[in-house]
């Protein structure tokens, strides 16, 4: 099964989003699911993962309801505050609906980079782990240290990094990231969405081939089993259209990398990883 593990749908109408703004004309409209099937049926993808992009359990409601109505949406990552003390509650509460598949604190729009180490924070987390229930981490490589430190107290914690941790491309930067992006990996529990590359390069005169070297390092890190596939639909369109995001990964996978291991890439670890 095929599986595109991250994209977003919204409503500017509801209200649900502070972003995008107007300035952002690529995507300042409405994104609905007939907005994306196309795309998904070109590139035989059966299912996606829809991210929350709002910190709102509003949105993460409108998410499910959407899951509901269309079956190739396998799963909502949605948000709920994890400082709150009404945090178990509403966990209780989504993970009663199938298609609530993991959560994802807003970390690279907090102030204090250092939020998730907080105490309240982390016994939430431990509700996570208890339930053996996954969280995305939408990070700058800044917060990568703060996420290690996490990690050392929390090793079971099934966590995928969303879009490479944004390394910043258009700036040819490498170092920390790659370290850090090592150093993340290390721990058996966690994964990687090669998502969102593009709009991390400059959005006007990006090169297909200025991502292999970010691409054949995670991979190196992470290998074929803890690696996925995520269009980042319709942030993508900031810089390049659905065909070129799947393009940008597709050829710049290393040459021993077989069948199998593109199996896994777009489809069944996200599948292993949301237990779609």
């Amino acid at each position: 099964m095929r599986i595109d593990a991250h994209q977003h749908f919204w409503k500017l109408s509801k209200n649900l989003n502070d972003w995008p703004t107007s300035d952002s004309k690529a995507i300042y409209r409405d994104f609905t699911p007939a907005d994306l099937e196309e795309h998904l049926k070109k590139h035989d993808i059966h299912k996606t993962v829809t991210i929350q992009a709002a910190p709102f359990v509003e949105e993460t409601k409108f998410l499910l309801d959407l899951a509901d109505q269309h079956e190739f949406i396998g799963g909502v990552v949605g948000w709920i505050d994890m400082s709150s003390k009404q945090f178990p509650e509403l966990f209780t509460e989504f993970r009663n609906h199938p298609k609530f598949v993991g959560i994802r604190p807003m970390l690279q729009n907090l102030k204090d980079d250092q939020w998730i180490l907080q105490p309240e924070v982390k016994r939430n987390i431990s509700i996570l782990i208890e339930h053996d229930f996954p969280i995305d981490i939408l990070i700058y490589p800044k917060h990568l240290p703060h996420i290690v430190t996490l990690l050392k107290e929390f090793p079971s914690l099934r966590a995928v990094i969303d879009h490479c941790a944004k390394p910043a491309i258009q700036n040819r930067q490498w170092a920390p990231w790659a370290d850090l992006i090592e150093q993340f990996s290390e721990f058996e529990s966690v994964m990687c969405k090669i998502s969102g590359l593009v709009t991390e390069a400059d959005h006007h005169s990006w090169e297909t081939d200025e991502f292999r070297p970010y691409i054949h390092h995670l991979i190196n890190c992470f290998g074929t089993e803890r690696v996925m596939f995520g269009s980042d639909w319709p942030v993508c369109l900031l810089a390049a259209q659905y065909d070129e995001v799947v393009e940008i990964i597709t050829s710049n996978l290393p040459e021993e990398m077989t069948m199998k291991d593109k199996k896994l890439l777009y489809g069944g670890n996200a599948q292993k990883f949301y237990r779609l």
